[in-house]
């Protein structure tokens, strides 16, 4: 079974990607980029992706990765982190896709210190979800609106 947007189709959810720094910027570059955009249009549907700018290598780092999560310096990697915040409100997406575990954790701990209005998952949560195997205790970041879709 294939994934599919069909979920998607009527709640009309806005959906945008971070591009991992280690990932993209650093190895594999704009192929893999364009390769993350394809499964993530797949799955959430390409009228739902709205893409941050700059992005693929061009994207600014999300400020969590190279230790910061774990260093301690909250406000300083929040500070650093500002920038990929407003970029992420430009979008006016409802969801932040982060692939990475690193940004996952950043860009959700942006949300919650400058009380933003974004939800930031996994992108297997989304494939999971589209796929209709996603359990009731994988759905921890889901917003109030996919919380129940599927079960």
């Amino acid at each position: 079974m294939p994934v599919n947007s069909d979920w998607n189709r009527e709640l009309g959810l806005k959906f945008t990607v971070q591009d991992p720094c280690q990932l993209v910027r650093k190895s594999q570059g704009d192929n893999i980029a364009n390769d993350l955009r394809f499964v993530v249009k797949a799955v959430v549907g390409e009228e739902n992706f709205v893409d941050m700018h700059p992005n693929k290598s061009n994207n600014y780092c999300c400020g969590g990765g190279g230790g910061s999560l774990q260093s301690g310096y909250n406000e300083a990697r929040r500070a650093y982190g500002k920038r990929k915040r407003d970029q992420i409100v430009a979008t006016g997406a409802h969801y932040c896709i982060a692939p990475c575990h690193n940004c996952h954790s950043q860009i959700h701990d942006l949300a919650d210190h400058f009380e933003e209005n974004w939800h930031t998952v996994h992108l297997w949560t989304l494939i999971c979800l589209s796929l209709g195997i996603l359990g009731e205790n994988e759905r921890a970041y889901l917003g109030p609106e996919l919380e129940a879709l599927g079960l």
